[in-house]
């Protein structure tokens, strides 16, 4: 935001250099990122005078040229040759001095420099209008109409105007301080300075036939509405001072009456707009959403889609304008435009902002009503704009001053105390320089007593809403360099860490992936919707209602495509052996709530390892990467149960789940997937539900004393009924056996006609180890054979003997 040092002394009287307002600017929170110099005529006419022609002769060695003595000073006579057919003894003219850079209309600046010209001595130039920026003509040197004391700047005949231009980084929260207005409040309270802005009142007049009847339909949309009619103006160019002052902040004047409320809008920071009356239907102006999907024009000659939920500005028959973003082409101000309806409104901040990023529509009025602008000042700022366009442009008011504001927006109530106060900035603050900072801020004291203040907040300060805003106005006013450090600092509380630290179980896994060769990656949680057809839940699918494109419609609910795609995207340019993880967000709707989760994901596709002389390739494949996904969960502690499950992404899925819920879950990705993003090599994908990892890490290591007793071995061979699995096996073992199984593993599996159809065998060993003492071939068989037992009748198994 560009704010003018020149055009800040309309509203505060400043006798401080623009350095040293920029530094109290930045104090205070709206931090100055530049100073830019700004000067009416480039260059700002430096090294130029005023100089007095004492003799004119002809040049010795040159027709067309003359030689010079002028006078620049008391005792200043400089020698100078010219060229220009009309320069003549006597006259007053613009001298530019030895060293001077002159900067012209066209073409590049250059520097006056003493020379000789044909033999003569030039110690300077007698300049024309177009060799100092001042004017077009070359026709001959500027002559003075009036005597000037030689040596006279340039500057003060031509009344050169020099600005410093402050580059503001305006937070979103600072909405009030979106004009020239506003920042001079904030300098009003640093200097505690009293403002000299000028408000105007103009007169109605009901007697004109030019009346506009305006009527709000949606009231909560624009809570405050005013407008007047203006007829007979003269749609011309725009008065020098005006043009300065926008050009100094990097606005093109376009003519007198989009000026003036361009100016006013950076002035009070209160955006207007100006339609032509004779363009507006009916003479009716109707503020209403347009619930139909219209094709409307805006004034940069762009036709838009409007949308149904879209606040408009509409006459009998057509949308004019989208309200608070951008006017429309179909009753813009032109040269031939006599009669104009002023407007200027007040609209909910989420209506702009939800409209101007739909539209992908950026204009100073949006950035100002998105952010919220000041309810009060509407009415002030579209008489001061009539008042300026009656004065610049012509013209007589017409009709009444319209302002619909059935609903007033109120100041909010705050109560503080001086001890919170004390407590929170960690000083003391005199009472007296707290109510200055607080009047200053226009932040009135309804009541007080010993203790406590009762205030209301103006509704321009959208971000004071409770007891720690107040503090934090007054502490910026009263400046945070005034705040003395003390020798040792401390709080009255220690914050209670957590028991387990997020941070650091990230760490251990990030570690641990890196270590075996993943790289972790950051993905778009914007996916194609394609993606949620795919994991058959468009029911819970999540649309952004404003996408940046087709390819970027919905939220993601699994990480899987995302990686998918960055392994697409590495594939393509050659790179095969593939390890990914990410910890990222998936996002679905559920019963119009909207639930967010946290998941670690892996991805492997290619070979496990890079091929060498001593290694040959072996491709990633299930037991890899599953591999992997039991060593993080032996890593945190965690023992979850196992079991083949259904996955509609995924091959021979495969989960893993504690107390009943789903911890993980890995697979091989389905050729469908796969086609679906044109992958032509295998992937395998293992995902974590978050949450459940942190919940169930147990920081804790516990150790127990090496079994001093030997292990046993005994082997089964089993043949169940195809469907029974490994791990029903495992569970039943453990169940009848606790105490003195301390492993099971699966050492060979055969299906074939030899066991009969629908059968398979598992061959199974069996670690047995007793802690206390060292097992008998009683205890061993005893325990086998309810082993043995149990599988037969629980399981149906054929003990093979």
């Amino acid at each position: 935001m560009k704010i003018s040092y020149n055009w800040l002394t309309r509203h505060i009287p400043l006798s401080e250099s623009p350095h040293k307002i920029a530094e109290m600017l930045t104090a205070c929170g709206l931090e100055v990122e530049s100073i830019e110099t700004a000067e009416s005529v480039k260059g700002g006419l430096k090294g130029l005078v005023v100089g007095h022609v004492l003799t004119c002769e002809k040049h010795p060695g040159a027709d067309k040229l003359k030689k010079t003595t002028v006078r620049i000073g008391t005792e200043v006579v400089l020698n100078i040759v010219c060229g220009a057919p009309n320069i003549a003894a006597g006259q007053y003219v613009i001298v530019a001095t030895p060293g001077t850079t002159l900067y012209p209309l066209k073409g590049e600046p250059f520097t006056i420099q003493k020379t000789k010209i044909r033999g003569e001595i030039s110690e300077g130039m007698i300049c024309a209008e177009d060799e100092i920026g001042i004017g077009a003509s070359h026709e001959g040197i500027i002559v003075l109409q009036k005597p000037y004391e030689p040596g006279t700047p340039a500057s003060e005949v031509f009344n050169v105007e020099t600005d410093y231009v402050f580059e503001i980084g305006l937070t979103p929260n600072r909405a009030d301080a979106a004009s020239h207005l506003g920042v001079a409040r904030d300098l009003r309270a640093l200097l505690d300075r009293n403002l000299i802005t000028s408000f105007y009142e103009v007169s109605p007049n009901n007697n004109s036939s030019k009346t506009i009847h305006v009527s709000v339909e949606d009231a909560k949309a624009c809570p405050r509405y005013c407008g007047l009619v203006i007829e007979g103006v003269k749609i011309a160019p725009s008065p020098a001072w005006l043009q300065k002052k926008l050009k100094a902040i990097g606005l093109a004047p376009i003519n007198n009456v989009v000026d003036a409320t361009n100016f006013i809008l950076h002035d009070l920071g209160q955006p207007l707009h100006a339609f032509d009356t004779d363009k507006i239907s009916g003479g009716k102006i109707i503020v209403k959403k347009n619930n139909t999907h219209t094709a409307f024009t805006t004034l940069d000659k762009t036709e838009r889609k409007i949308h149904p939920d879209d606040l408009m500005i509409c006459d009998a028959e057509k949308p004019l304008c989208i309200a608070g973003v951008m006017g429309g082409l179909n009753s813009a101000v032109t040269q031939d435009t006599t009669n104009i309806f002023l407007e200027s409104a007040y609209f909910l901040p989420s209506q702009i902002r939800t409209t101007a990023q739909r539209h992908q529509l950026k204009t100073d009025s949006s950035f100002r009503f998105e952010r919220g602008t000041d309810p009060d000042i509407p009415l002030k700022a579209l008489q001061n704009a009539a008042h300026l366009i009656l004065e610049i442009a012509g013209g007589k008011i017409a009709g009444p001053i319209i302002d619909l504001y059935p609903h007033p927006i109120q100041h909010s109530p705050i109560q503080i105390s001086y001890s919170y106060l004390q407590k929170i900035t960690g000083i003391s603050i005199p009472k007296d320089s707290l109510k200055r900072i607080l009047h200053n801020l226009d932040i009135t004291i309804k009541n007080e007593n010993d203790d406590e203040l009762y205030l209301a907040v103006p509704p321009r300060k959208i971000d004071v809403q409770r007891p720690a805003d107040i503090a934090e106005e007054i502490l910026r006013i009263y400046g945070f360099d005034n705040v003395p450090l003390q020798e040792y600092t401390g709080t009255p509380f220690i914050a209670q860490q957590p028991e387990k630290n997020i941070t650091q179980v990230e760490k251990v896994i990030g570690s641990f992936l890196a270590a075996r060769g993943f790289h972790e990656i950051i993905t778009n949680s914007l996916t194609h919707p394609k993606y949620s057809t795919a994991c058959q839940k468009q029911d819970s699918a999540i649309y952004i209602l404003n996408r940046l494109s087709e390819d970027l419609e919905t939220l993601r609910q699994t990480l899987l495509f995302s990686m998918l795609e960055t392994a697409r995207y590495n594939l393509n340019r050659k790179q095969n052996d593939l390890k990914f993880f990410e910890f990222g967000k998936t996002y679905h709707k559920q019963q119009n709530e909207y639930i967010e989760k946290e998941y670690l994901a892996l991805l492997a596709t290619g070979n496990q390892m890079a091929q060498t002389w001593q290694q040959k390739e072996v491709k990633v494949d299930f037991h890899y990467l599953n591999s992997i996904v039991l060593c993080i969960l032996e890593k945190l502690n965690i023992q979850p149960v196992g079991k083949v499950a259904d996955n509609v992404l995924l091959q021979h899925a495969y989960a893993y789940s504690i107390e009943g819920k789903l911890l993980a879950t890995i697979g091989k990705v389905s050729p469908k997937i796969l086609n679906m993003l044109d992958l032509k090599q295998d992937a395998y994908y293992a995902e974590f539900d978050k949450s459940l990892l942190i919940q169930n890490y147990s920081p804790k290591v516990s150790f127990k004393e090496i079994n001093k007793h030997p292990e046993v071995r005994r082997d089964l061979s089993l043949i169940v009924d195809k469907h029974i699995t490994f791990a029903q096996i495992r569970e039943l073992a453990m169940k009848k056996e606790k105490k003195l199984i301390s492993d099971i593993n699966v050492f060979d599996l055969y299906e074939g006609k030899n066991i009969g159809e629908g059968k398979k065998a598992y061959a199974i060993s069996f670690i047995l180890q007793d802690y206390e003492q060292t097992l008998t071939d009683n205890v061993i068989d005893k325990t086998m054979q309810k082993l043995m037992s149990s599988f037969e009748s629980e399981l149906g198994a054929v003990i093979r003997k």
